[in-house]
């Protein structure tokens, strides 16, 4: 029993000692890791990563996923430059790149939910349509003079970035979304078991639709504060985003399986994401080989996802034969009752 506690303890906080290894190894690889305007600028880019991960971790756990991201980040961040263009007032700019995140996800949500397509497929059209409606709506150039807008990206409040801030604003909401709300645990029993959760009375897709458009405000507000951030109305902006937003979740803890996965695992895996992009930046690896890496990340973290869980169902298999009894169905890691999460 000693055992099955320290195994389980060590697996929830892996992920954390994980990230405390790769902020060393960081540090002692650039003595430019830890300046102040390194860190301040790995928390910014962190911010957008971060907030687009939240998103794909809720899809995920709800046993969806979305390629589309980038390209709606980039549409609903140019949007949002250009309403507060036209306008002048900035939190119509915001509120516009959130309405049109929202917009796009309650088509993948109208797709997946309701028509049944898959989400690999709908969000993957998604991605083409939302890319080609932002440069036709620019004609392939870029929105320059954003005045006050930047402020969203590059201001502080006092001495903490306004990006970190909304972050951490995020995190906060998000968490409580997945582990205090009615919403939060009909997403992961939707993910652990889409037929039980029916057969238990929850409204599968209505959470499909829920999950869709929170992953959507998330895009929206990834958007504005990226568009902010770099001073510009960028069409072309988000290519890659999507993979990196799904990789953070996956690296901290979240099943690509469904059913599985923290808020705070997230944020690790986002921040292990960012640190090793800010330190390969550093230290002069070139692009293409970033891609490799992340790539190579992408598969290990879902390799060892998929091997963990085929030696837990293996264990199952093997305790039911002993026992000569049929054990239940139901699927690792989906919520217990009470409303908490399940250890990534």
């Amino acid at each position: 029993m000693l055992e099955k506690l320290k195994s389980l303890e060590l697996s929830r906080y892996s992920i954390f000692i994980i990230l405390v290894v790769v902020l060393v190894a960081a540090s002692m690889l650039s003595p430019n890791f830890l300046s102040t305007d390194n860190v301040f600028n790995v928390l910014r880019q962190v911010a957008v990563i971060t907030i687009l991960a939240y998103g794909a971790m809720t899809l995920i756990i709800g046993g969806m996923i979305d390629l589309s991201a980038g390209a709606v980040m980039a549409f609903a961040g140019v949007a949002s430059v250009m309403v507060y263009k036209s306008t002048g007032n900035l939190l119509f700019g915001v509120l516009a790149g959130i309405a049109v995140g929202m917009i796009c996800n309650l088509i993948n949500a109208f797709l997946v939910a309701t028509l049944r397509t898959p989400a690999f497929i709908v969000t993957l059209g998604m991605m083409l349509m939302a890319r080609g409606a932002v440069l036709e709506l620019t004609q392939g150039q870029n929105v320059l003079q954003l005045g006050d807008f930047i402020l969203i990206g590059q201001g502080n409040l006092g001495w903490l970035p306004i990006p970190v801030l909304i972050l951490i604003v995020v995190t906060i909401v998000i968490w409580y979304l997945m582990n205090q709300t009615r919403y939060g645990r009909s997403v992961y029993a939707v993910g652990g078991n889409e037929e039980a959760a029916r057969a238990a009375g929850i409204a599968v897709e209505k959470v499909k639709y829920q999950a869709f458009l929170v992953n959507g405000a998330l895009v929206g507000i990834a958007g504005v504060i990226f568009m902010s951030r770099v001073n510009a109305g960028l069409p072309n902006a988000g290519i890659g985003y999507e993979l990196q937003a799904i990789t953070a979740p996956i690296i901290g803890g979240t099943s690509f399986s469904g059913g599985v996965g923290t808020v705070f695992g997230t944020l690790a895996g986002a921040l292990i994401v960012g640190v090793l992009g800010n330190i390969m930046n550093l230290i002069g690896i070139g692009s293409y080989v970033q891609q490799i890496v992340m790539g190579l990340i992408i598969v290990v973290a879902v390799a060892y996802d998929v091997f963990s869980k085929r030696g837990k169902a293996r264990t199952t298999i093997l305790k039911s034969d002993a026992k000569g009894e049929t054990l239940p169905t139901a699927r690792e890691g989906t919520v217990p009752a009470g409303g908490g999460t399940a250890a990534s």
